[in-house]
């Protein structure tokens, strides 16, 4: 029997496709490099990370398939409902960069809250003294509540986090979290989550209703001086109504670590504002975290194997 196909669309831990290799033909194309299509049409399974589009014309190319692997947790560039209209299992890595998304939230609100400043050379008293009293914070992270909107397996871990900095954390989601997930946090109605924080950071998923879910409505019920901190998908939160907002409310801060599209052009509404910091979709970039998603393989075989996953899709 042939070994099964499988097309590599994106970046892979060499560990993780070399178990792949052992058992299965593994090719790595871009989606963007020519001859992609030609091998699509012979694929057995894709492994997909985080650009990857997998609709229906995506689909129509790849009538061989069996099941998509993302490497990763989001699932909103791939059509699960199509997939599974044509048969097609999708599998991905739910808990494989919880840790190192909520420590980049806690990094964002350091470099937002905490300011540093770090000595290349010698410097005279006077000097010394200015950038003391310069960089002198405002707040600790103690005195201040954090709301999480979202309480999934990042959001839970967020408020572990500060909980263990003494941080007031208050959460709103729409399910009934089990209290050994709360870490101390406490469930609070939207409106409520929204006037009392100071810190509002976004852990929901890119479900259709959630989109653009941080409206012009949901901003105009914070403090002048919230901090709106977004490491989930972009597309949950209006980058127009967002920008507004900061130009309305120059004591706020918005910490962005993703964006709808990205990247994005010249015209993005958040470029250029000094209250506004973006980064390019780093939380979950670390060499931990990439290990853990590339491991999708494991599903991937079991699938091909005709065995059920451990992580399919919801």
């Amino acid at each position: 029997m042939p070994k099964p196909f499988v097309l590599q669309t994106e970046d892979l831990d060499p560990a993780a496709a070399a178990w792949l290799r052992e058992s299965c033909e593994l090719v790595a194309k871009h989606f963007s490099e020519p001859g992609f299509d030609d091998l699509l049409a012979r694929a057995d399974a894709a492994v997909v990370r985080t650009y990857t589009k997998v609709d229906a014309a995506f689909l129509d190319k790849a009538p061989r398939l069996k099941v998509i692997g993302r490497a990763g947790v989001g699932l909103d560039r791939i059509n699960v409902a199509e997939c599974r209209r044509r048969g097609v299992e999708v599998v991905h890595t739910p808990d494989a960069n919880t840790q190192a998304v909520a420590e980049y939230v806690f990094a964002m609100l350091f470099d937002g809250l905490r300011p540093r400043q770090f000595l290349k050379e010698a410097t005279d008293q006077q000097r010394w003294n200015r950038l003391r009293r310069d960089m002198e914070a405002i707040n600790q992270l103690s005195e201040l509540t954090l709301g999480i909107l979202g309480m999934g397996r990042v959001g839970s871990r967020v408020a572990r986090i500060g909980h263990g900095l003494g941080m007031d954390v208050l959460y709103h989601d729409l399910l009934d979290i089990p209290e050994s997930r709360r870490w101390g946090a406490r469930p609070v109605p939207l409106d409520e989550l929204l006037y009392r924080t100071d810190v509002l950071t976004i852990h929901i998923d890119s479900r259709p209703t959630n989109r653009q879910f941080v409206n012009a409505a949901i901003l105009a019920q914070l403090r002048k001086t919230a901090i709106v901190v977004n490491t989930s998908r972009g597309l949950v939160v209006d980058a127009a109504a967002l920008a507004t907002w900061l130009k309305a409310t120059p004591t706020a801060k918005a910490l962005i670590d993703v964006h709808d599209p990205e990247p994005f052009g010249q015209d993005y509404p958040l470029l250029g504002l000094t209250n506004a910091y973006l980064s390019p979709h780093l939380a979950a970039s670390t060499a931990t975290a990439h290990v853990n998603m590339s491991w999708v393989v494991k599903d991937i075989y079991r699938v091909l194997m005709g065995e059920k996953p451990v992580h399919p899709a919801p």
